[in-house]
């Protein structure tokens, strides 16, 4: 019979951000017992997800697929990877292209192109 090594005490952590960086770096083997885990189901919860319909160039749409193919992802998942890096910059404030699509004074919003 193996020999059970006692499971490690988790720390105690200041914030969501300091949780996340021990996670990071440890392992969740060492200090979960599975053997005690139960499976739970939640009947209710609601998917956090909202379906759209979204109209694209034909040529983007191929592009899109020919590069989630070479990731082996599905586009759409690529495509949501994508939509959420740009609106995490754009949110943080990336200046650069902040400035590139500032409304300017007609209401229209200006390009990087001009």
């Amino acid at each position: 019979m193996a020999k059970r090594v006692p499971a490690k005490v988790v720390p105690p952590f200041a914030s969501e951000h300091a949780e996340r960086e021990y996670w990071e770096t440890h392992d969740a083997g060492d200090v979960v017992t599975w053997s005690n885990a139960r499976q739970v189901v939640f009947p209710n919860l609601k998917a956090s997800t909202e379906t759209i319909s979204l109209r694209l160039p034909t040529a983007l749409l191929s592009d899109l697929k020919v590069l989630a193919n070479k990731r082996d992802v599905p586009y759409q998942s690529l495509l949501k990877v994508y939509l959420a890096d740009r609106v995490t910059r754009e949110t943080i404030g990336n200046t650069r292209s902040n400035k590139a699509l500032q409304p300017t004074s007609r209401g229209r919003r200006r390009t990087a192109r001009g």
